[in-house]
């Protein structure tokens, strides 16, 4: 099949002479389906205007190219990685978040992989793809780590506290590579219990260390 028929549209469907944000975000969808499906090397224009039912001429009036239209559709449909998270404690944020990680990788790390060769050449890829799917889950997994000092959970300058966030989501894009799998629920919960809260010196009695003042810690400590 040429590309001249791959971009035909069907002679029902009617070309839409404005883009609306709704019709954007059709396109921003299908963008980034077809890249975990086929990565980045097998998207092209004339075959988001076939799924999307859209002339070619259509995308490039409005994006110009691929890299401005992936760019475009990471802006778009940015979501955050994880919800708000707040349960009191830091070793039950961190559990939430594996959870709520595990349950999005089977989105998200396809995308990630899908991107990552070509945002190495592309400086504004990489900046979208960081700003779409990396920092705002940084940030998240931050402000646990920053309410459980600020609740004395763990000291103000321990140092194992800066690499949380890059050991949870690096393990999410080291784990496919390294073993084949993505990460579920399941794993993130074991590599949290076993390798995140132990080096932040949580160990299986945080939730009820979590819950004691700070008074009550050095008291029980005292007493060990």
């Amino acid at each position: 099949m040429s590309p001249q028929d791959v971009a035909q549209e069907p002679a029902h469907t009617p070309r839409r002479s404005k883009i609306t944000p709704e019709r954007a975000q059709e396109f921003y969808a299908a963008v980034l389906d077809m890249l975990r499906e086929s990565g980045y090397e097998a998207l092209t224009m004339e075959g988001v205007a076939s799924r999307t039912r859209c002339g070619k001429s259509t995308l490039y009036r409005q994006w110009g190219s691929k890299p401005e239209l992936v760019v475009a559709a990471l802006h778009g449909t940015r979501q955050a990685l994880l919800p708000h998270i707040d349960t009191g404690t830091l070793a039950g944020d961190l559990r939430e978040a594996a959870r709520a990680i595990g349950e999005g990788s089977g989105r998200d790390t396809p995308l990630m992989h899908a991107l990552s060769h070509a945002a190495l050449q592309s400086p504004e890829l990489l900046c979208a793809l960081r700003e779409a799917l990396i920092v705002p889950g940084m940030a998240s997994i931050d402000a646990m780590v920053r309410r459980g000092a600020e609740r004395g959970e763990i000291p103000a300058d321990n140092p194992a506290a800066e690499f949380v966030s890059a050991q949870l989501l690096g393990v999410m894009r080291a784990r496919p590579l390294l073993e084949g799998k993505n990460v579920d629920e399941a794993y993130l919960t074991r590599f949290v219990e076993n390798a995140i809260l132990p080096s932040l010196g949580l160990g299986a009695s945080a939730p009820e260390r979590a819950r004691q003042t700070p008074r009550d810690r050095r008291q029980f400590d005292d007493r060990t």
